[in-house]
């Protein structure tokens, strides 16, 4: 028999299955020798006020086993005598693609322009070691694409729970903590996800498909308006390469040579909006004590806290983005004479410091000009920008968080997470505007909001700028296919219909399934 129940607990009986189970047979009035396992269906954090409550919901088994596994195994058959699918880009839009394909019987043929998890480590100790970029290998480019070395957070505002559902199992099956089935903001952690996406690489190759790392994408080929393959150069060998079939064009949201290429070949886009800013970095114990209401901070029971802010200042929202509690800041340019910031927390969140993007919305019609590639351009300018600004290196222009509210230099800055160093550097000043003005009105918003989050002991640091594809490769919303070329499938983040790993999953999906139907090949 099994039974389920909402409960609304202290942190240090949710802490473990045998504090649950002690304390759901006491209120039930159960035995609890007869309870023979616990599983959590649902965990959610209440830190509205002080103490912390945790809701959950929970199954409890009596008298019987409970299965072996708490997620749904999906089968993967031998494709390699299949029909082949390129899928251009090892993200998660293109991993998920790839599987996605397999179930439909397809042989799903990956090119990525990057290097496997394992090789891409060492590219990306580099940036900090020799303050260069390497422009195939780095916090973006690699296997397993920008969310590889990005946190791992699963959260996702997408409706398609059933969807959304299935990624999750996926990433279980491939080695994921089952906790991220429950949690109401699911994380597997930077640590941890590099191995699960290297499980999902070697299921794909066990089933018959291809993975080609070091591999670039240098143009469609095309037979009139039906895309029949790819042209690809060894990135490492200048080996000219074809690969045939339809394509799931799934390259990221920093693949600008791929958007200039399809700019130039008259392929459909058009400017998308995105957000860009700053990363802002507290002390983690300073996050705690803000947000769970209390002056020792977490506890032994509960997790790094996280925050989430939104405000509109002068019709445009102002919003926190990828928070990483416990978390660090990385260096995620592409290029030389680029400065880009992102965060990070490992598994634990165990961190001295907690992170976020603080953006500030912009929309096409904010920025002069009616190329599809604006928004890119502006994004390079800010990215060159904060590099000048940050003595031409790695090194980070920062501020501290009250100074940049009333327009200060700092004249010191507190220690930081980021590896490669800050520089003091006036960015109330330098930033553009529009974006600086909204900033520091936000600030000030979440700082009376949340007493204490307005503080010199936060820095900003520039620039916060890839949190979303600035550039929409035009697709049919029915066939999910490119409005004009057959058999081409923009998908995921790159393609401007996705941001962040869970909808990117859900989007290569779909994407895979419309492929597979076009090609009369549907489950």
């Amino acid at each position: 028999m099994t039974n389920e129940y909402q409960i609304r607990v202290l942190p240090n009986i949710a802490y473990s299955a045998a504090t649950i189970r002690e304390y759901v047979a006491r209120e039930k009035g159960i035995d609890a020798r007869t309870i023979t396992g616990v599983r959590i269906l649902k965990r959610s954090i209440d830190a509205r006020h002080n103490p912390v409550y945790v809701n959950l919901t929970v199954r409890i088994f009596i008298g019987e086993e409970p299965p072996s596994t708490e997620y749904a195994i999906i089968p993967y058959s031998d494709v390699s005598s299949a029909p082949r699918v390129i899928v251009v880009g090892e993200g998660p839009g293109g991993l998920f693609a790839a599987l996605r394909l397999i179930e439909h019987g397809l042989r799903p043929v990956i090119i990525e322009r990057g290097k496997d998890v394992h090789e891409r480590k060492r590219d990306l100790s580099k940036i900090t070691k020799t303050q260069k970029v390497d422009p195939e290998s780095n916090y973006c480019y690699g296997e397993g694409g920008a969310g590889a070395y990005s946190d791992g957070k699963l959260y996702t505002r997408s409706k398609k729970r059933g969807n959304v559902d299935k990624i999750l199992n996926v990433f279980c099956q491939h080695g994921a903590s089952v906790d991220i089935l429950s949690d109401a903001h699911p994380h597997i952690g930077t640590d941890r996800l590099p191995r699960v996406i290297e499980n999902m690489r070697n299921t794909i190759l066990k089933c018959g498909g291809e993975v080609h790392h070091k591999t670039r994408m240098t143009s469609l080929m095309l037979d009139g308006d039906t895309v029949v393959g790819v042209e690809a150069i060894g990135v490492e060998s200048g080996e000219q390469k074809v690969f045939r079939g339809p394509v799931i064009l799934a390259t990221g949201h920093s693949a600008r040579d791929v958007y200039r290429y399809l700019a130039n070949s008259g392929i459909e886009t058009e400017a998308k909006g995105l957000a860009v800013g700053v990363r802002l970095e507290h002390p983690s114990e300073l996050i705690d004590r803000i947000q769970y209401h209390n002056k020792q901070g977490r506890g032994k029971y509960l997790p790094a806290a996280e925050y989430s802010f939104v405000t509109q200042v002068d019709g445009r929202g102002v919003y926190s983005f990828c928070m990483c509690p416990g978390g660090f800041i990385i260096p995620a340019a592409t290029s030389a004479r680029q400065i880009v910031v992102n965060g990070m927390s490992p598994s634990n969140r165990g961190g001295q410091w907690s992170n976020s993007g603080m953006v500030v919305e912009l929309r096409p019609e904010d920025v002069e000009g009616e190329s599809p590639l604006k928004m890119m351009d502006f994004q390079e300018r800010l990215e060159a920008d904060s590099w000048q600004q940050g003595n031409m290196k790695q090194t980070a222009p920062s501020q501290r968080m009250a100074d940049f509210v009333n327009g200060k230099l700092s004249y010191d800055l507190p220690r930081s997470s980021y590896a490669p160093g800050l520089i003091s550097s006036p960015l109330h000043f330098w930033l553009p505007g529009h974006v600086s003005k909204r900033l520091r009105e936000g600030f000030k918003f979440f700082g009376a909001k949340s007493r204490g989050f307005l503080t010199n002991e936060a820095v900003v640091i520039a620039a916060e700028t890839r949190t979303s594809s600035p550039v929409r490769i035009l697709r049919s919303p029915d066939t999910l296919m490119h409005i004009r070329i057959r058999g081409l499938f923009p998908c995921g983040e790159g393609a401007g219909y996705a941001g962040g790993i869970v909808s990117a999953g859900v989007d290569g999906e779909r994407c895979a399934d419309n492929c597979a139907e076009w090609l009369g090949k549907g489950i």
